[in-house]
């Protein structure tokens, strides 16, 4: 049995806490430099996020963001900057829409059509930036920048009456075909509350096939062997640029999810209104979880908190981008927390070897001179 490192679990928790607690010390200050109370703007929050309503609300966001999470993940533990996440699920879920729309089948064959077409044109997306990576040494970073305003440029053209999608006359709105009742996704209906997104069943199993692929088997074992060094992982047989595309076709088909929760659960149709931005939220989402499911998933939770949060802050004469300072400065917190964490990490593993190195000494002097 695995002995338990209590060390690295401390380590592992230090990080995100001390990013989250500088963030609220720093927006404390921010408030108070723009002649606001900040403790009573922390109560205002905390008392909206602890109602039901928004409890169900809370879930419903962090959903997407923990597949945004998720998506992001895979690239980074492969040290891979997958930022196309946002250009992968928005053109996933646009082309998902037009052929849920397009169809009308049984629920147990209309719901997987829609969902695998969302996974296969996310993992085609982000397999472009994976091939150009292996082929012609093309950073990840830029192609996946790149293809996110061309997902936006193929989106705008598609998006015309006559083409792929459709005018409302009487709102004046364009949108794809409205998806048939056999396309909806199944929720839990809390009453009064709201009704928490069905989808997020798919959300928790996607986490927890990715703990297992990465922790319980050889693919992720040499996954996260590429992550550390290519170069060892190369020596020991493991085909890089094989790992290199696979990790971003498979980083792309889990961001192929990410609208999922939105077009089977709420809106059931692509519209101009379709949330933005999600994708950038999950890098925020993975790095504060630091790469693990269940970190990434309170992650996602304090984000839509911090949301729903900033909703009622407008109604007690406080600026509602106070929320999105908080969320900038939690990013950067994290980064620097990581990094003393890192450093503290490497001095105490130091500091156990001089002392295992020192106790042996003594020992070997004892039984010499015995």
């Amino acid at each position: 049995m695995k002995k338990f490192d209590k060390d690295r679990l401390i380590l592992g928790l230090a990080a995100p806490v001390l990013a989250i607690v500088a963030a609220f010390v720093l927006t404390a200050l921010v408030l108070l430099a723009t002649g606001k109370e900040p403790f009573h703007a922390f109560a205002v929050m905390f008392d909206k996020g602890l109602t039901s309503d928004s409890q169900v609300f809370i879930l419903n966001k962090a959903t997407p963001y923990y597949l945004a999470g998720i998506a992001v993940a895979i690239g980074f533990r492969m040290n891979l900057f997958n930022i196309g996440v946002d250009g992968q699920y928005r053109l996933a879920a646009f082309f998902a829409a037009v052929v849920g729309g397009a169809v009308n089948l049984p629920s147990f064959i209309q719901i997987p059509l829609i969902i695998l077409t969302a996974m296969l044109v996310g993992a085609m997306w982000a397999g472009i930036a994976g091939v150009l990576k292996v082929t012609r040494g093309v950073s990840e970073v830029i192609t996946t920048i790149m293809l996110n305003a061309i997902a936006t440029a193929v989106i705008g053209y598609f998006m015309i009456p006559g083409r792929l999608a459709q005018l409302h006359a009487d709102t004046n709105s364009v949108s794809t075909k409205e998806l048939p009742s056999s396309g909806y996704f199944f929720g839990f209906d809390m009453g009064t509350d709201g009704t928490i997104w069905g989808f997020i069943v798919i959300a928790a199993l996607i986490g927890v096939l990715y703990w297992f692929g990465l922790s319980r088997t050889r693919f992720g074992f040499d996954l996260r062997t590429v992550g550390q060094s290519e170069s060892a992982a190369g020596a020991s047989g493991v085909d890089v640029k094989r790992m290199v595309v696979t990790s971003m076709l498979l980083s792309g088909a889990i961001a192929g999810l990410v609208g999922m929760p939105e077009l089977l659960n709420n809106g059931h149709q692509y519209s101009s209104n379709f949330p933005a931005g999600i994708g950038f939220t999950g890098i925020a989402v993975a790095l504060l979880g630091r790469n693990h499911p269940i970190g990434i998933a309170l992650a996602a939770l304090l984000w839509g908190f911090l949301e729903i949060a900033s909703n009622k802050l407008e109604f007690e004469d406080y600026d509602k981008e106070i929320v999105g300072v908080m969320q900038g400065i939690i990013v950067l917190c994290v980064v620097v927390a990581y990094e003393v964490v890192r450093r503290y990490g490497i001095k105490r593993q130091q500091q156990k070897v001089g002392e295992e190195l020192a106790a042996q000494a003594r020992k070997s002097k004892q039984e010499a001179a015995a």
